[in-house]
């Protein structure tokens, strides 16, 4: 939803967000290079360049939102999550040097850390508000209490439950389920959540009565003003992990004894539908009972969170690293004051089997460039596909790369190469895998730059290879301007499942 909307919630119906996870690696800058792509070993961010001359046009809105909102939303949480891993990462080291030793941060670095953002002003969503907080989406994980203060998502170091002002009185703004209270997940929609204060658990102090104040108050208050509280959740494997589990609405309140036998404050939150599916303390759709994934491996069922007709699921076997933070989309991303006009389309009803009527065909030279299973024929400078101006329906036989991924994919951690892509089915020579997703860049020299670090899809974890079994194909079929060609990725042959996918590294000016 556009930045300046999230305030304004109304019906409590939230578009669907895709899944995307934070990782390790700060953003990139994206190299500027002629007509071809370059895809980077374990960080799957790639380029597509033209250098021919650009001229001011206007561009599309993706998903029906203002893009441009959304990416810089996104951009700053990214900016400002990276900068302080980055500090943090930096100041570990050298307590490690110090102690000689190889403990991670205690707490008061994590605080330390996130201070000296703040003092050099790099924290974001400054205001606390109520309901979403932009740049931040359903599914985002943290590694620490801290980051939530970074980003605006929860702004309190220890305690769980956050509030501002409204109307005169405080009301919640976000809570926080660690597992230090009797809290009960009932299901991925409902939460019992316990309120704060006289636990024994948490500050060393003695059990006592819960009293209606701060944070339970707020609570409370919520359930009667009706307002959104963002449930943040915790995953522990080997360390905490928070996971943003979207918008709840606090339905009820009671008192009654606690597991100290003190009397404690319980609210039962009922989570706002329209909000992509997550289940118990996974923040993502769990994994089926029959998974062939062993028990221990980091493990995500998709990434794109229903973005693609397949799920591309996530593995790490190798560590409990998590792939680099950015907005998954299934549509390229233009530039704001690029338009791209339709083209006109063929007038064939019979899914353009005479491709000597087919004025699509007679573009790609009297021909249709795919066989009847949707395989390829041969690699072209520019393939032609019917596109929203022609009378043929989705099925057409000239219409493969348009309708997204068809085989079963997967994002894993490979030994050496960091993220890769391999696919968990038999995959015929010449069948279309992806299309390479990303954003398009005016680069310095007037050239175009598509850029996967912000947004992309699972064509930007694909690896290079000397010995490459995929092969890109730059295609034209929403718009006839051959400066910003869909670059869509084919099988070179016949792939076994469980094969990582790979392509061959382009050269370009520089020896890029």
């Amino acid at each position: 939803m556009p930045a300046q909307s999230c305030a304004h919630f109304k019906k409590y119906n939230i578009p669907e967000l895709p899944h995307t996870m934070p990782g390790k690696y700060p953003p990139r800058i994206s190299r500027d290079m002629p007509a071809t792509l370059d895809f980077i070993p374990g960080v799957g961010k790639s380029v597509f360049a033209s250098s021919e001359e650009c001229k001011p046009l206007i561009s599309d809105v993706y998903c029906g939102r203002d893009s441009k909102a959304i990416n810089e939303s996104r951009q700053r949480v990214m900016k400002s999550l990276n900068l302080f891993r980055n500090l943090l990462a930096e100041r570990m080291s050298e307590q490690k040097g110090k102690a000689k030793t190889k403990t991670g941060a205690t707490w008061s670095t994590y605080l330390e850390t996130a201070m000296t953002l703040q003092r050099d002003n790099k924290w974001v969503n400054i205001s606390k508000r109520l309901g979403p907080v932009p740049g931040v989406e359903v599914g985002d994980e943290f590694y620490c209490r801290a980051e939530l203060n970074v980003i605006g998502l929860h702004r309190q170091f220890c305690n769980g439950i956050d509030y501002t002002k409204k109307d005169g009185k405080i009301v919640a703004t976000s809570i926080v389920n660690s597992g230090r209270y009797d809290n009960d997940m009932k299901s991925s929609d409902s939460l019992i959540y316990v309120g704060q204060g006289g636990n024994p658990g948490v500050g060393r102090t003695q059990p006592k009565d819960q009293k209606l104040q701060r944070g339970n108050l707020a609570l409370m208050n919520s359930k009667e003003a009706k307002t959104p509280v963002r449930v943040i959740l915790t995953k522990k494997i080997s360390k905490p992990l928070y996971i943003y589990h979207g918008l709840y609405l606090v339905e009820k309140f009671s008192q009654e004894r606690g597991e100290f036998g003190k009397l404690v404050f319980k609210f039962v939150l009922k989570r706002i539908s329209g909000q992509p599916k997550l289940t118990q303390g996974l923040g993502v759709v769990k994994k089926s009972r029959n998974s062939k994934v062993p028990k221990g491996i980091s493990y995500v069922n998709d990434i794109s969170q229903g973005k693609e007709k397949m799920p591309i699921r996530v593995v790490n076997a190798i560590d409990d690293e998590r792939p680099p933070f950015f907005h998954y989309t299934t549509n390229k991303i233009y530039p704001k004051f690029n338009k791209l006009y339709i083209p006109s389309g063929c007038d064939c009803t019979d899914g353009c089997l005479d491709s000597n009527k087919c004025s699509c065909a007679m573009k790609n030279g009297g021909e249709i460039s795919y066989n009847s299973n949707g395989q390829i024929v041969k690699k072209k400078s520019i393939v032609y596909e019917c596109g929203p101006s022609c009378k043929c329906s989705s099925s057409c036989t000239n219409r493969v790369s348009q309708l997204g991924v068809r085989f079963k994919l997967e994002i894993f951690k490979t030994q050496f190469m960091g993220w890769g892509v391999r696919t968990r089915s038999y995959i015929p020579s010449g069948s279309f895998i992806c299309e390479y997703m990303g954003e398009v860049l005016e680069n310095c020299s007037g050239g175009f730059t598509l850029d996967a670090t912000q947004c992309g899809n699972v064509g930007r974890f694909i690896n290079p290879s000397s010995s490459p079994n995929l092969f890109a194909q730059k295609v034209l079929y929403d718009h006839d301007n051959k400066r910003f060609p869909h670059i869509m990725l084919f099988a070179t042959k016949d792939i076994p499942a469980s094969r990582e996918l790979t392509i061959m590294k382009l050269q370009g000016e520089g020896g890029m």
